[in-house]
């Protein structure tokens, strides 16, 4: 029998989850969470073979954070994404913090079954179309801006000139313009709208 605890803040996509899993004998729901602080105290009491694990929960925990918690407990289970955020930075970020498999949740089915016994095997699952997204991902050198530049960047997706971004950041209107040239060149981007959009695609900005 494999154990599994779902995590996730919405009860009917809970509800939908256990349905499918329950119809088969040899998977058994131990627990529910809606919060990641409730997925960590279910892993660690229930003992589960796999979680199951959202990525956003409305608040400032993520699922990557509690799945980066649950791993550190003795005797961790596997942690499997189950998630509708596919961007490159929800994914390597899932999986830097430990997930065996990540999976968005329009998979068949049949695949979310399979990844399931696959992450209590000890295996890896990632779907396919993640699994050749995160290839390309470590494959291919990814920009990556300074805490400062990102700032200046996300207040750029908030609509602000460079004149009101200097004054929030209190820096000069040409130290704008000299973070806005780096980013550019990082991303391999020549415009602010194209850059707001490559950063949001990487996972750098939400």
């Amino acid at each position: 029998m494999i154990r599994i605890v779902l995590a996730d803040d919405h009860p009917v996509v809970r509800a939908g989850i256990r349905a499918l899993l329950e119809g088969d004998p040899e998977l058994e729901i131990v627990g529910e969470a809606a919060t990641p602080d409730e997925a960590v105290a279910l892993a660690a009491a229930e003992r589960p073979d796999v979680v199951l694990m959202d990525l956003q929960f409305g608040q400032d925990q993520t699922g990557a954070d509690a799945t980066r918690r649950i791993r550190a407990l003795a005797g961790a289970p596997a942690v499997l994404v189950l998630t509708n955020y596919d961007t490159d930075g929800d994914i390597l970020g899932a999986v830097e913090a430990g997930a065996s498999g990540y999976l968005l949740k329009d998979a068949p089915p049949a695949e979310l079954i399979a990844a399931v016994r696959a992450a209590a095997a000890g295996e890896s699952a990632l779907a396919p179309a993640i699994a050749g997204r995160l290839l390309a991902r470590i494959r291919t050198p990814q920009a990556s801006l300074s805490a400062r530049e990102t700032e200046v960047l996300r207040l750029v997706a908030d609509g602000e000139s460079n004149s009101a971004i200097a004054a929030r950041l209190h820096i000069s209107d040409a130290t704008v313009k000299s973070h806005l040239v780096h980013i550019f060149s990082k991303l391999g981007v020549s415009s602010r709208t194209a850059a707001v959009a490559t950063a949001r695609d990487l996972g750098v900005l939400r």
